[in-house]
């Protein structure tokens, strides 16, 4: 007999159980983040998250060999990547991953309707699911300053990308829905890879290893309700398409990040993506975020 708590994520749903699901999510994120901090681009708990880390900082005990390795390939890979370290590595795909989410969050906050000027729930979701995007950058620049990286700035990419992520929130929504979803799907993804990889580099830094994990415990409490809440706004033929561009979708975005192929397995990263449920996270992780009513057991 299955134990199994949650269903696929690509579950079949109707419109009703789906607008139901919205009301839900949005009293979950209401709960969790606080008051929208929408000048500073802030939520008011997670700024006090990441105050407490800042007040308690943790550092490696032994520093990066050669931090210049990561500051002359953190933004585009100079060096053979095969040259660098393991840790140096992983922290240049950290940064490069974490930029391209900054660059795409800027343009959907531009674009977007702020929260006096929202005028339906998703409107509202969408504002306060931006702001903890921005949230997640701060914790990112964290974790990179818990290595002893704190001189990394948070640059454009090439103007042809800016364009594409500045076009992508006009997109109208039978187009957006499902890649957004997917973009959603693929940072969850990346977090659990992530998370096992700490295990592996941080082994001899057991401290910075577990403030690591809890930074990133963080981001990713918030990525999975955001897959749950994207996958909303995708219908029955949405659903299908959805499955069908994770692959493709997973694999262009990770070859244009040189490290994660090195790094991990990203076969087996797209596999997650196409057989995602709940189960596969934590329970640390989903005791704290949120689950669609039509993906529970």
């Amino acid at each position: 007999m299955s134990t199994a708590k949650y269903r696929s994520i690509f579950t079949a749903s109707t419109e009703q159980q789906r607008q139901e699901n919205f009301d839900d999510y949005w009293i979950f994120t209401q709960q969790h983040g606080g008051e929208l901090l929408e000048e500073d681009r802030d939520l008011l708990k997670k700024r006090a998250r990441l105050q407490y880390f800042q007040d308690n900082p943790v550092r490696l005990r032994t520093p990066l060999a050669n931090p210049e390795s990561f500051y002359r390939n953190y933004v585009t890979m100079m060096d053979d990547p095969e040259s660098l370290d393991r840790m140096t590595l992983m922290l240049t795909g950290i940064y490069k991953f974490a930029r391209h989410e900054w660059v795409g969050i800027k343009g959907a906050w531009d674009y977007a309707p702020s929260m006096a000027e929202a005028r339906t729930l998703q409107d509202k979701i969408s504002r306060v699911h931006l702001a903890e995007e921005f949230c997640h950058v701060r914790l990112f620049d964290e974790m990179l300053k818990t290595c002893g990286l704190d001189k990394v700035e948070w640059v454009p990419l090439s103007p042809w990308k800016e364009k594409v992520y500045e076009v992508f929130p006009k997109l109208p929504s039978f187009i957006l829905d499902a890649p957004a979803f997917v973009t959603e799907l693929m940072g969850v993804t990346f977090y659990c890879h992530l998370d096992k990889l700490f295990d592996d580099v941080f082994a001899d830094e057991p401290e910075v290893r577990e403030r690591l994990k809890a930074l990133l415990d963080e981001i990713t409490i918030d990525e999975a309700a955001h897959v749950g809440q994207r996958r909303n706004f995708v219908g029955s033929i949405g659903i299908k398409v959805s499955k069908w561009l994770v692959k493709p979708f997973y694999t262009m975005f990770f070859d244009d990040i040189p490290e994660v192929g090195l790094l991990f397995d990203v076969e087996q990263m797209i596999k997650d993506g196409e057989e995602f449920d709940f189960n596969q996270l934590p329970p640390r992780i989903v005791e704290h975020s949120w689950v669609p009513s039509y993906c529970k057991a």
